[in-house]
């Protein structure tokens, strides 16, 4: 019954930053190990981060952890993304999903994650 939405997207240029964020809402949030991921087109959708329920444990794919950081506030519900140095190649719709947490840390999966929104558009332009 988790429902997550994104939000923030847009056009920025080469070289700036965006944040991203994330509403859950019917359940717990923190009940929820949750992810950021993106999709090209006509790429596979990717992972990007992933944070443990309280936040204390986070994770990152390897091509993604200098320039992306992810975190929550779960007295607002909310989810986080905040990326830096964009380039072109970070155009994609992005997503946060989320699955009811292990109690410790996070999946880098896709196949883990059972709740997803309908994504937000990140275009960077050169």
């Amino acid at each position: 019954q988790l429902g997550v939405m994104e939000s923030g997207g847009g056009l920025v240029q080469a070289g700036g930053s965006l944040r991203l964020s994330c509403t859950a809402s019917g359940s717990r949030f923190d009940d929820y190990a949750a992810g950021w991921f993106r999709q090209a087109p006509g790429k596979d959708r990717e992972v990007i981060s992933c944070i443990n329920w309280s936040g204390t444990r986070t994770n990152y794919a390897d091509a993604e952890k200098d320039r992306f950081t992810i975190s929550r506030d779960n007295d607002e519900e909310m989810l986080y993304l905040d990326m830096k140095n964009l380039t072109p190649e970070d155009t994609a719709m992005y997503y946060c999903a989320a699955t009811p947490s292990n109690g410790l840390g996070c999946p880098l999966t896709l196949d883990e994650y059972e709740y997803w929104g309908q994504g937000t558009q990140v275009t960077v332009s050169s």
